[in-house]
């Protein structure tokens, strides 16, 4: 894989710490600024909506800067909100400064992945994209537990501090690996974007997307909680689970990528988000049983996450088709999709925790999930009549 695919993956790595790492860190937070647990969850919604934002919108207004400059660009904007997220005295300054990092991911996620897809045959498109990608599980292996070690023992700014680091470490890494030769997609124009926005196929994958991460996320958000008040483990004992969980989503990233290769986005996504919604629902019954709710916490990292290059991919592919002249846009617009899900899998989640408990929300997800389910299934008959005349 080209150097260029590897500069991608360590800011991928930075990224994925900073928006990750508040999972472990909701505890800590909600008692070090005393506010609720729903509260805290809600720097992860807010997160989310700073992406959703920024990928679609930023994304069309930087269609004209070099693709170096604006990725290099992107970590700067990175690096300062995490260095805010540091300084923040209260909880009102740490929302802001988790927008200007969420509105700095939307945008380096959808140009970098049309930018991982053009450094590799299209045969590879999926697998270049899951190792793109493979940074956000590579910082749920080490990043996010790294990071809530770090919050546990010396407090969150801490935490943020050292994602600002690996901001500055990233940010070099796209200097020196990073050509400056990469293809310069046309800008598109509002026409164009409206296209996008409007059609009625790209519509059905956003809506996969945003059910797909929306169920995850409800249980997600407050995994941390649930593994200390349900499951009965310690602070750090709920760190090393979060590594364990990590390890799962790194397999699940790589191994989803190259099933969508080798079967196909819509065979591969059905698969996933089928043992996803029964892992869901079997966790249900198992976060407040000790050891069974590691078990079940480690299979469910292997699926959680595997739908991501397939899902990427998918939408690439039907933007080729649909709208040929803005696939960047499309691409960002399933970024937001992803994290339009992650807002509501939290907002969701938090109000279940409010008014229902901790122990609600696994299944609430799995519902969200099968939803995701039923639009595969119906995008996969959608595409039969496309596939059947373009064999003719």
């Amino acid at each position: 894989m080209p150097l260029a695919l590897w500069a991608l993956t360590i800011s991928a790595y930075a990224i994925g710490t900073t928006e990750f790492v508040i999972v472990g860190l909701i505890p800590t937070i909600a008692e070090q600024l005393s506010i609720t647990l729903p509260s805290a969850g809600m720097l992860v919604s807010i997160y989310a909506l700073g992406v959703a934002v920024g990928a679609p919108v930023l994304t069309a207004l930087t269609g004209k800067l070099a693709r170096k400059q604006l990725l290099m660009g992107l970590m700067v904007l990175f690096t300062v909100g995490n260095l805010v997220a540091w300084l923040a005295p209260n909880y009102e300054t740490l929302v802001i400064a988790r927008l200007l990092t969420g509105l700095a991911h939307g945008v380096f996620f959808s140009v970098g992945s049309t930018i991982a897809t053009s450094l590799v045959s299209k045969e590879k498109a999926a697998s270049a994209i899951a190792i793109m990608f493979g940074g956000l599980t590579v910082a749920l292996v080490t990043g996010v537990p790294l990071g809530t070690l770090i919050g546990q023992h010396f407090g969150w700014r801490e935490s943020f501090l050292a994602v600002s680091l690996l901001g500055v470490i990233a940010l070099v890494a796209s200097q020196l690996l990073i050509p400056r030769n990469i293809a310069q997609p046309p800008a598109t124009t509002l026409a164009q974007q409206a296209r996008v926005m409007i059609n009625p196929r790209l519509l059905l994958i956003y809506a996969i997307t945003a059910l797909g991460y929306g169920g995850v996320f409800t249980a997600f958000t407050f995994l941390a909680p649930m593994m200390q008040s349900l499951a009965g483990f310690s602070p750090t004992a709920v760190s090393v689970i979060l590594l364990g969980y990590g390890v799962s989503v790194a397999i699940g990233n790589i191994w989803g990528g190259k099933l969508a290769d080798r079967r196909g986005a819509v065979p591969a996504l059905t698969l996933i988000f089928m043992a996803l919604a029964i892992l869901l629902m079997v966790f249900q019954f198992t976060a407040s049983m000790h050891f069974m709710s590691v078990a079940t916490v480690l299979v469910m990292g292997i699926f959680a996450f595997a739908n991501v290059p397939g899902l990427q991919v998918y939408v690439v592919q039907k933007a080729e088709h649909y709208a040929p002249g803005a696939v960047d846009v499309a691409s960002g617009l399933n970024i937001a999709a992803f994290n339009i899900g992650i807002a509501l899998g939290s907002t969701v989640g938090g109000y279940i925790v409010e008014h229902y408990g901790l122990a609600q929300t696994p299944w609430v997800g799995a519902v969200i999930v099968l939803g995701a389910l039923l639009l595969v299934r119906l995008s996969g008959q959608l595409d039969k009549p496309q596939t059947a005349i373009a064999m003719e």
